[in-house]
């Protein structure tokens, strides 16, 4: 097992994380809508940064969120912290997981996004171990989880930003050490063949039973499959258990399954998304239905424009004004 550095109280957690916008940032800057705020100044710590990491001239206030944290290389050095909501947030203090483990092995490893709050790495150790004794599960392979100081991804995944979201593939982890070139290259396992149908072909008890233990657990918030995933776990479970609710299906789970775990009890800083709703059951009715249907998979395109009509200017991106305000705080840090 890893050591983990010692947990903050949440109070203590909040006033460190204020006292870093309060002194380590200009704090009319912090408190002003991008729009009105003043250009970050040479000798501040966004300053700082933009001689670093951004192109001469450019304004902080005016780069998208997604550019800002994928160009990030290392964690803040803040107190550990998952900051906003699972798809709107950052993360202070983040924790890497090890690119190998007993029972886990880190895939994509130049992506640089085996980052986490200490508590999501622990229960990644814990659960694998879990995994490999209840199920049979040799271990994980561990896909995405966040990037060194979470935010906005520059492709890919609409949340993983606040470190407490992991991807951990069907395949299973080969009994020997990967190579760095087979963690880049590896192909992984297809569990289905469209939002369908199932890779029957692929498809093994020891899978759902895998997913079982996982979404027993009760740290775990939510996992996401994809629908045809999710129809084989209702029937493999007779549509019954409270685990069988925190599995949704959701685009493009195809290979692997999405781990959400709670915020930390009394991490103030981290909004949940809270339990499944009572009336939507153990999800293998309507919303199951609905999944299973072609309807969440026919885009619609827009009417066309009348002749001569000017078109539409394009959403302006994400900003850093559009995160929590302590996501300047984890941006400014060393």
């Amino acid at each position: 097992m890893l050591s983990v550095k010692n947990s903050w109280h949440p109070i203590g957690i909040a006033l460190l994380l204020g006292l870093a916008v309060l002194f380590t940032l200009n704090a009319t800057a912090v408190a002003q809508d991008a729009s009105t705020a003043d250009p970050a100044k040479e000798d501040s710590p966004l300053g700082s940064f933009i001689a670093r990491k951004l192109l001469p001239g450019e304004d902080i206030n005016k780069i998208s969120a997604r550019r800002l944290f994928g160009i990030q290389t290392k964690e803040a050095d803040l107190p550990s912290a998952a900051i906003g909501t699972y798809a709107l947030g950052c993360m202070a203090g983040a924790h890497q997981l090890p690119m190998t483990g007993e029972t886990w092995q880190v895939m994509r490893p130049s992506r640089n996004r085996n980052w986490a709050t200490p508590q999501m790495i622990s229960f990644l150790e814990q659960i694998s171990a879990e995994a490999k004794a209840k199920a049979g599960w040799n271990g994980f392979l561990v896909g995405d989880m966040a990037q060194p100081r979470g935010g906005p991804m520059l492709s890919g995944h609409a949340s993983h930003q606040i470190g407490l979201d992991a991807d951990v593939w069907f395949t299973p982890m080969p009994s020997y050490t990967l190579t760095p070139s087979e963690r880049e290259t590896m192909v992984p396992q297809e569990m289905v063949i469209d939002h369908r149908q199932l890779n029957t072909d692929a498809w093994t008890d020891n899978r759902a039973e895998l997913i079982k233990t996982v979404a027993s657990d009760p740290r775990v918030e939510r996992i996401f499959v994809h629908p045809p995933i999710k129809r084989q776990l209702c029937k493999w479970a007779g549509g019954q258990g409270a685990w069988l609710a925190k599995v949704r299906p959701l685009y493009g789970h195809t290979f692997h399954f999405h781990i959400r775990i709670k915020c930390p009890e009394g991490m103030t800083t981290c909004k949940p998304q809270g339990a499944p709703r009572p009336e939507d059951g153990t999800g293998c009715g309507k919303e199951l239905d609905y999944w299973m249907s072609d309807a969440p998979w026919v885009h619609k395109k827009p009417p066309p424009l009348p002749p001569n009509a000017p078109k539409p200017k394009p959403v302006p991106p994400l900003t850093l004004a559009g995160l929590p305000a302590q996501c300047r705080a984890v941006i400014a840090a060393p």
